[in-house]
């Protein structure tokens, strides 16, 4: 048995022993008469903020899959789409990039880029918290490797997948700005972007005519 499901279940059962005990009746009694109460949500938050409480950060979620299937989850040795067709705006900001949004908002998201592509950078944040606004750019691989910390991103720059790969799933479960399939001039961290998540998500037939990439990416700046 894996470690968190390991320890949560042995907390439940530990548990419903003990109240178990404390009705001094028989198992079949207690399993068919509602009254007994072995085991409850709140019991089950307990638990879980128990090992919260002890310093347990879900860890090994963000190391299962390159444990287990090292050469599936490896980050390719490849180039990332170019972008070359963008120009300065009427406000010195210049167009770095472009990519099909997944999920429409009332205003753009700005914010520092952080290129994420090792578990180590993953475990970090695990461990000490995303800063506030950041933007996560990372390949397709990597929607695996950031799952565990997506919700915690001001948004997400992808260089692959589609608005329908599992990243955009969850970029539209925790509300995360998020762009898909995306071309991308050459940025560094600490980059300051701006998404236009306010462009409309690709059409239902987009990927079978091509008519993607509409939602801008500028650069406004540089945290440094």
């Amino acid at each position: 048995m894996l470690p968190l499901p390991g320890r949560f279940n042995s907390a439940v059962r530990a548990l419903a022993a003990r109240r178990f005990a404390a009705t001094g009746t028989r198992w079949k009694d207690v399993v068919f008469e509602r009254q007994f109460d072995l085991f409850s949500l709140a019991d089950a938050r307990a638990v879980e903020q128990d090992a919260l409480d002890e310093g347990y950060r879900f860890d090994f979620s963000a190391t299962v899959s390159l444990e287990s299937e090292p050469d599936k989850y490896k980050r390719p040795e490849r180039e990332a789409p170019a972008f070359t067709d963008g120009g300065t705006s009427a406000d010195g900001r210049r167009q770095v990039g472009v990519g099909d949004n997944v999920i429409r908002k009332s205003a753009t998201v700005t914010g520092p880029v952080a290129l994420i592509s090792k578990i180590e950078q993953v475990m970090g944040y695990l461990a000490d918290g995303i800063p506030e606004g950041t933007i996560a750019v990372i390949d397709d691989s990597g929607g695996t490797l950031t799952a565990p910390i997506i919700e915690g991103f001001a948004g997400v720059i992808c260089l692959g997948g589609t608005v329908r790969s599992h990243l955009g799933i969850l970029a539209r479960e925790y509300d995360v700005p998020t762009l898909m399939n995306c071309k991308i001039d050459t940025l560094a961290d600490g980059d300051v972007v701006e998404l236009e998540v306010t462009a409309a998500p690709p059409a239902a037939d987009a990927y079978e005519t091509g008519d993607t990439g509409h939602a801008r990416i500028w650069l406004v700046g540089n945290e440094g």
